[in-house]
């Protein structure tokens, strides 16, 4: 029998916020002490790390797990899912791609046309991204033992100069690349059967084509991802590694309307779901207008725009400026709302 008393994990402590923080923090980083073979390691929860490469460049290695539930929802499915996080890792810290790997752990009795279909997602995408996956391992546990799948991917990519979430100046310009919510909200949506005139899909994507222009530019000085805990984790995550403040303004954070309603009817707000197919980006502000431009001629950057901008009023704290002209904290989540979208 568990003794009441004692402490156990919980679902937020994997939901990207200020728990999984903590747990990470005390349980984790506290524990090991071979942190890094490169600049960048374990002790800066970046979205990857690096290895440095002697007159070849920074390899950049990165891993996820996968457990989005359900497995099949619109817009997507864990198969696209695992490409793209991986995918999507690397090509925020400034590296191009090379492979991915896949491992997958299945419980008995999982319908084999339900494999099928992820698999031929996973190939789908690693085509659409231009990334082979080359190497994977397979596990089977007894059935009660897990939920149906779950997938391990770890990707390796290039970078010349990679870009950390910590890199940003004052006086640098915050870019996103689009709209807001739309995977953890689509998930909701399918979840719970909730009506809405507009049937939300998951903007789940590869990244790497949309901001491999960009991070060559030379200009950028951080990016990210937003996925767990959306762009309120991660902007808040940004402000604090780089001991900064940050502004941004909420009439220029694009949330589209079916987000927006189904949002304010189950009280989540949008700023703080998941994105899948989204990134922060900041760059100095002399080039900042020319990166979204160049970001707007791709397909999945035409909404990309300028939403704010970095000083030294609240190191380490975002502030929103609302549309009613007010001020106020935009604090980063304790988890992200809706359990298991990634």
């Amino acid at each position: 029998m568990n003794n009441p008393e004692e402490e156990t994990v919980q679902l937020t402590h994997g939901a990207g916020g200020r728990a999984m923080g903590e747990l990470l923090e005390k349980h984790v980083l506290n524990t090991f002490t071979r942190k890094s073979a490169g600049e960048i390691g374990l002790d800066q929860l970046d979205d990857g790390a690096t290895i440095d490469l002697p007159g070849e460049g920074t390899l950049v290695l990165t891993t996820d797990s996968h457990v989005v539930k359900p497995l099949f929802f619109p817009g997507g499915d864990i198969g696209k899912l695992a490409v793209c996080g991986t995918v999507n890792d690397l090509a925020v810290m400034g590296a191009d791609p090379i492979a991915l790997t896949s491992s997958l752990i299945v419980e008995e009795g999982f319908p084999i046309k339900k494999l099928d279909r992820v698999m031929a997602s996973m190939e789908e995408t690693s085509a659409e991204s231009g990334i082979p996956i080359i190497t994977g391992d397979t596990k089977v546990l007894e059935k009660g033992d897990m939920d149906g799948l779950a997938i391990n991917t770890a990707g390796i990519g290039l970078a010349d100069k990679p870009i950390s979430d910590a890199g940003m100046n004052p006086g640098d310009k915050v870019i996103l690349t689009g709209t807001i919510g739309d995977h953890g909200m689509a998930l909701m949506q399918y979840r719970e059967g909730l009506s809405f005139k507009t049937e939300l899909k998951s903007d789940i994507a590869p990244l790497n084509s949309l901001l491999r222009s960009a991070s060559e530019s030379g200009d950028i000085t951080a990016m990210k991802d937003p996925t767990r805990g959306g762009i309120a984790a991660a902007l808040n995550e940004m402000a604090q590694k780089s001991n900064l403040g940050l502004t941004i303004k909420e009439e220029l954070v694009s949330v589209r309307e079916a987000v927006s309603g189904i949002a304010e009817l189950i009280g989540i707000s949008p700023y703080e779901v998941a994105n899948e197919g989204k990134a922060i980006i900041t760059a100095r502000a002399e080039t900042a207008r020319e990166i979204v431009e160049g970001l707007r001629g791709h397909p999945l950057g035409r909404n990309a725009r300028i939403i704010g901008e970095i000083n030294q009023e609240r190191p380490g704290k975002v502030i929103m400026e609302t549309e009613i002209g007010g001020r106020r904290f935009l604090e980063a989540p304790l988890g992200d709302p809706v359990p298991r979208i990634c």
